[in-house]
């Protein structure tokens, strides 16, 4: 897999660390648990579109684009990040947010990953409750072509094949630390959404040839969407590659059940594994994306989905500031 003929920006601190979580493994009683800390990636508070985002802003300043243009909720990591990335590589950035999240705390709209939004000087465009942000998008793409300047349009979470090819790298990253360490590695864990973490991930390890297993956990209670997104950017991603043949070994496996009532709306199990890794191992979670997944993985570890003799790599993708727009669900944490 040759990564380095594309072109990317660079944008993270690499390689980022790969931690044994002791205490937490211990009070599971299951497989040693790893985590791969990429809401250490380091771009205006970290995580891991940073990734997806070395490759698609190296896309756009190759094809000579002026602005950026985005789309996600009003709490969107990735639109953060994409912000972040702009203003690193001396280009606008234009994002379009909507509010498919039903949450209603006043944090929700002025906190978070908005404040730093409008602090990185993106232009922020809010839809209306009944407005499609795709739809949305469009109009900004042509009003900028309108401008004679020229857009690059990056999908929801930079999930595109594209944008997938730094979680192939993440992978090759992860095997070579393992190595180092002389760590057995059998599953990687992590959340999937819009699909292109766990799509580039499988494919990183499927087309090194590793018997490493990639597990997502849904964490927007839509199964059969999220199955179907990265079935979709893992094809297109490998025929990039040239590693088809690969991949189509490879079984897609998604973890169902975590992701309830629905998108970025938090369950009392997704506060638990928060509380439960804050407490036990000092690492923050959020409670849209990271929270979920180590609840599913907590669960996975509970039902002995996993051997004690194995080993899980849970893949931190970061959404700390986040957390400050949900501060009302943690007023009787303990």
């Amino acid at each position: 897999m040759d990564l380095a003929r594309f072109p990317t920006f660079s944008l993270v601190h690499r390689p980022t660390p790969l931690e044994h979580l002791k205490h937490l493994s211990t009070a599971l009683d299951g497989p040693k648990i790893y985590i791969k800390r990429d809401d250490c990636t380091g771009l205006a508070f970290g995580g891991n579109k940073s990734r997806k985002l070395e490759f698609l802003i190296g896309d756009a300043l190759e094809k000579s684009a002026t602005t950026i243009v985005t789309v996600g909720s009003m709490q969107s990591n990735h639109v953060r990040q994409t912000a972040a990335a702009a203003v690193k590589a001396g280009l606008k950035c234009e994002l379009v947010l909507d509010w498919r999240v039903p949450w209603t705390q006043a944090a929700y709209g002025n906190s978070g990953n908005i404040l730093l939004d409008r602090l990185l000087g993106a232009t922020v465009h809010l839809c209306s409750r009944d407005e499609g942000r795709n739809d949305k998008a469009d109009e900004v793409m042509a009003a900028i072509e309108a401008r004679g300047e020229k857009g690059y349009f990056i999908p929801t979470g930079g999930s595109n094949a594209v944008g997938s090819l730094g979680y192939v790298d993440c992978a090759v990253e992860i095997m070579e630390q393992v190595k180092q360490q002389n760590i057995k590695v059998n599953h990687v864990v992590l959340a999937s959404g819009s699909g292109g973490t766990q799509a580039g991930m499988m494919v990183g390890l499927a087309g090194a040839g590793s018997s490493i297993s990639c597990i997502g956990i849904d964490i927007d209670h839509d199964p059969v969407s999220v199955r179907a997104e990265v079935a979709g950017i893992a094809a297109k991603t490998a025929e990039l590659l040239g590693v088809c043949a690969q991949v189509e070994k490879a079984e897609l496996e998604l973890a169902e059940g975590y992701g309830a009532p629905e998108y970025g709306m938090p369950n009392p199990k997704t506060i638990d594994a928060i509380n439960q890794l804050a407490q036990t191992e000092a690492i923050i979670l959020d409670p849209v994306y990271t929270g979920k997944a180590m609840a599913g993985l907590i669960d996975m570890i509970t039902k002995n989905r996993f051997g004690k003799d194995e080993a899980v790599v849970f893949v931190h993708t970061g959404g700390g500031p986040g957390l400050f727009a949900y501060s009302d669900i943690f007023e009787n944490t303990p």
